[in-house]
């Protein structure tokens, strides 16, 4: 699993370093004390998993983690508790508070090592299980129009058919192939093959219409750019 690391305090990289250094399936590529160079950084060469502090100059890590058109996952780091719901709302996979133990570093790791291999397995079927009450029930790729989270629950929308099951949309995301589903909304994922048109704030998923997130506009315009 390959990652980066960014952090203004030169001091809060070497914790991360030493830390990474320590974990067998984590390759910490580059640290970097500036933004922009790590930008430029991820648009070269990207990564599994990004660790990102919150407060730093010109760009906070929300903003930056928001600009990126291909997102990795992320593990926020940062000194201030209070930016947690920001770290819920961009889907992070963990939020480690400064000064961060080596144990719970290496619990956010295996948590974003999890996910990642939970994607790649998923990449090679055309199919997942999704759970419904006390049942499992099968649901093709090909029969996803979209997913829409409602509360605590997701629901599947297959056309007519409905599947509703409780887990997070993120948890879904994660278990969908990238070539096939994009996130567009906080609480949306789309077929992609099911696009039907794609317009300034929202876009028509086999008849229905699904709002886009300010968030996820680059991830939109790369889908109009293969289109």
């Amino acid at each position: 699993m390959t990652a980066i690391a960014i952090d203004d305090e030169p001091i809060a990289l070497d914790v991360v370093r030493n830390h990474a250094a320590k974990v067998p399936f984590l390759e910490l590529q580059a640290t970097f004390t500036n933004a922009f160079e790590a930008m430029d950084y991820l648009r070269q060469q990207p990564v599994d998993l990004l660790f990102l502090d919150i407060k730093m100059p010109d760009i906070s890590g929300i903003e930056f983690f928001r600009s990126l058109s291909r997102k990795p996952l992320l593990v926020f780091t940062t000194a201030y508790s209070e930016h947690a719901v920001a770290g819920f709302e961009l889907d992070a996979v963990d939020y480690l508070l400064k000064p961060f133990s080596l144990p719970r570093f290496l619990k956010a790791c295996n948590k974003a090592h999890e996910w990642l291999q939970l994607r790649d397995t998923n990449g090679t079927k055309a199919y997942l299980f999704v759970k419904t009450g006390y049942d499992q029930v099968k649901v093709n790729f090909e029969d996803i129009d979209y997913l829409e989270a409602t509360g605590n629950y997701v629901n599947f929308v297959l056309g007519n058919r409905h599947v509703l099951s409780r887990m997070t949309i993120t948890e879904c995301e994660v278990l969908l192939p990238t070539d096939r589903f994009v996130r567009i909304h906080r609480s949306f994922i789309a077929a992609i093959d099911k696009v039907e048109k794609i317009e300034r704030h929202q876009l028509a998923v086999n008849g229905s219409i699904l709002p886009i997130g300010s968030s996820y506009l680059a991830a939109i315009k790369n889908l109009s750019a293969k289109a």
